[in-house]
């Protein structure tokens, strides 16, 4: 099975899951959350690859469908599926997607809550997580946030997406050892369980390599942000499972578990820093993406992946988080075979 039959079995599993649009429904395409938010993207990633009309029509029925239904109450993780919309409004040119583009941008700049020091606090659907930075944020808002910015002509978006990038590095960047902590909080000033949580890393990986190819050549938060994103990239390495290729769930514990969503989102970073010059690490890449691709099964639905995790207090809280099939795993799967069917191309 080449790449991209392994992509399509991956994405046909996703779109027959069932599901009735609950929030907490990590698999099913019929809710809006974070889940979806990162399958659309990856699903874009896949149009861009193949340039597949009907695929590009099934992520605009996806849109239209939801926003006929009404879209949820706004949050860092329901804002995730609109990167994906300003992706489907720069392709097609379709304005009527520009005043939902726009009003949520206008709610991340003047509505949601923000940390000293302006950060973006990491309000979910079922928390306020006052005074708290996650490094999921980036990946759920920051990307949107610059992507709206670009497609409506709004600089001061532009200029703020970045501004969070600066601050979450200050923040949740581990001098010693160029790992992500999974949090911050103002309150109290610490990182709660000092956890290097494998997806939260991710995030980063897959999220600081496709800012930085946004950010005009030169720019000084590019720089920042390619800096600390290959200092991340180079201490991923030491940590890689070397049998599997893969990541434990607590990336410097190996007797925590091997995840694949994580594993998926640090070979895309791998894969595609590879192809654009930055990184020289195509053997390590490729063995990750070896070992993600074992987890597939004969249906396409990704295995090992770990259920919604947010923040914990002890390191033992991460290696108890069930597993269980998600969008997410799904998504981030594809995300990682847009780069190597790329590559199988040529």
């Amino acid at each position: 099975m080449n790449y991209q039959q392994m992509a399509d079995l991956v994405l046909n599993r996703l779109k027959e899951s069932g599901g009735d649009g609950r929030w907490d429904d990590h698999l099913s395409l019929a809710t809006w959350e974070w889940p979806q938010g990162v399958a659309m993207y990856a699903m874009f990633k896949v149009y861009e690859t193949t340039k597949d009309p009907g695929l590009l029509e099934e992520i605009k029925a996806w849109y239209d469908g939801h926003i006929a239904k009404g879209l949820p109450g706004r949050n860092i993780n329901t804002t995730a599926p609109m990167l994906g919309l300003t992706l489907l409004y720069e392709t097609t040119g379709d304005k009527k997607y520009v005043p939902y583009i726009s009003d949520w941008a206008d709610w991340i700049m003047n509505g949601l809550p923000r940390t000293e020091e302006g950060g973006f606090q990491h309000l979910t659907s079922d928390c306020i997580n006052e005074q708290q930075l996650w490094d999921d944020t980036l990946f759920m808002t920051g990307l949107f946030l610059y992507r709206a910015g670009y497609a409506l002509r709004r600089q001061d978006w532009m200029d703020e997406a970045k501004y969070q990038f600066l601050l979450h590095i200050k923040y949740l960047h581990c001098d010693d050892n160029g790992l992500w902590y999974h949090g911050w909080c103002f309150i109290g000033r610490h990182h709660f369980g000092k956890a290097f949580w494998a997806r939260g890393n991710s995030w980063i990986t897959a999220g600081a390599v496709d800012f930085a190819e946004w950010l005009p050549e030169g720019d000084p938060v590019r720089r920042m942000v390619l800096n600390t994103w290959q200092e991340q990239c180079a201490a991923l390495l030491k940590t890689q499972d070397e049998g599997t290729g893969m990541w434990h769930t607590l990336l410097d514990h190996p007797d925590s578990y091997l995840e694949t969503s994580a594993s998926a989102a640090i070979a895309y970073g791998l894969l595609k820093g590879n192809r654009l010059g930055l990184l020289n690490c195509k053997t390590e890449a490729l063995k990750a993406a070896e070992g993600v691709l074992s987890q597939v099964g004969p249906d396409g639905l990704v295995g090992g992946v770990s259920y919604g995790t947010p923040m914990g207090n002890d390191l033992d809280f991460y290696r108890n988080i069930p597993i269980q099939a998600t969008a997410y795993g799904q998504g981030l799967t594809f995300l990682m075979l847009t780069e190597l069917m790329r590559d199988e191309k040529g």
